[in-house]
Parts: C-alpha cells; structure tokens; sequence
C-alpha cells in the first residue's frame, strides 16, 4: 500500500495491516499445531486459542474502521518466519516430543504478538485515540492470557516427556 512512511499515520496504518496479516498467519499456525499436537489437552489449547484469534482479527479490523481507514493488510516478514522456523522444527521432531516443540513456538509467536500490540497501543494513545487503544488492549489481555497458558502447558508437558540420555 505505501512505498515510503512518510507521517505517523501512515506507518500507524501500515503497521495496523502487518498486524492482520499476523493474525492471519496466526490462524494457520494454530490449525496445523492442533492438527499435529499429540495430547488432546494441547490441542485443545490451540483450538480455543484459534477462536480467540478469529476476535482478534475483528478487533484489528474494528481499529481500522475507528481510524476511518479501509481495511488492508501489509507483510509481516516476522511472524512469516515464526511460522516456516516453527514448521522446520516440527517436521524435524520424533511425535513423542513434538507437543513441547509446538509449545515452545507457540511462546515465541506469543511474545511477538504481545510487543506488536504493545506497540500499536502506545501509538494511539500518542495519536489521542483511546477508542483505537481500548480495542486493541482486549488482544493483548488474551495474548497475556494464552501465554500464561501455554507456558503452564509446556511446563507440564516437559515434566511428562521422557527423557533420552544425550
């Protein structure tokens, strides 16, 4: 959409898209990891997660429109890479460990999106739009949540993964 940012409003819209194109990415990711998640409890975590994502996208969708903007994505090389490093990694992994590696993305891609959405409030609240920052904080209170979640799954998962001498 832009070739330069040239004010804070563009890179604010800019970075808005990037942030849809995440959660799109996100989408995907978690159908595959529920897919291929061993333990139902953890594929359950991804499902309920994938439903959280699917409100997010709205809500991301509902800050473009507060900001009067048409809804667009923009690339997100990031989280482009979280997701082929998390494919590469699982498709490496013998299945009876492959529940704690797609743990283990699932933290990163968590940590990503959390200091995305971090961002994006600090911005509009820079910019006087509280009502762009107050939907965008609904994202990243489910993006603290889950990863508090997923982060308890991965503790217990590893406690319960056998272990191989080196």
């Amino acid at each position: 959409m832009f070739e330069r940012l040239n004010t804070p409003e563009e890179a604010y819209n800019y970075q808005l898209g990037a942030t849809l194109k995440m959660e799109q990415i996100s989408l995907g990711i978690l159908e595959k990891n529920a897919e291929e998640a061993q333990d139902p409890q953890v594929a359950q975590l991804f499902r309920h997660h994938h439903d959280e994502t699917e409100s997010h996208i709205r809500n991301v969708e509902e800050a473009f429109r507060l900001m009067g903007w048409q809804v667009d994505d923009s690339a997100c090389p990031a989280m482009q890479a979280l997701d082929k490093e998390g494919k590469m990694n699982a498709k490496k992994t013998d299945e009876a460990i492959v529940d704690s590696i797609l743990l283990q993305s699932a933290t990163e891609v968590e940590h990503h999106e959390i200091a995305v959405y971090e961002n994006l409030i600090i911005n509009a609240m820079a910019m006087g739009r509280d009502d762009v920052a107050k939907v965008l904080q609904r994202n990243i209170d489910d993006e603290q949540h889950t990863l508090q979640e997923v982060k308890e799954m991965q503790a217990r998962v590893a406690a319960h993964t056998p272990k191989q001498p080196l």
